[in-house]
């Protein structure tokens, strides 16, 4: 998923909440931002919303091009 493809916004939280977030990130190995979604996800299933998954980002390098025979 390309940058483009998310939307970003500001978000104001309480210190302390954000303490607890980042506990949490760590010890699940992500970013802040990655455990936000993931915690968003799981709140709006226990709801019954259901949220389209994307395909994650292809990771490395790209492929290279056809190669050229040597004469």
């Amino acid at each position: 998923m390309s940058d483009a493809a998310k939307k970003a916004f500001p978000l104001r939280l309480d210190r302390a909440l954000f303490a607890a977030l980042e506990r949490a990130a760590t010890a699940d190995l992500r970013s802040v931002n990655a455990e936000v979604e993931c915690l968003l996800r799981e709140a709006l299933g226990r709801r019954g919303v259901k949220v389209a998954v994307t395909a994650p980002p292809k990771r490395g390098r790209p492929a290279k091009g056809p190669r050229k025979a040597k004469p």
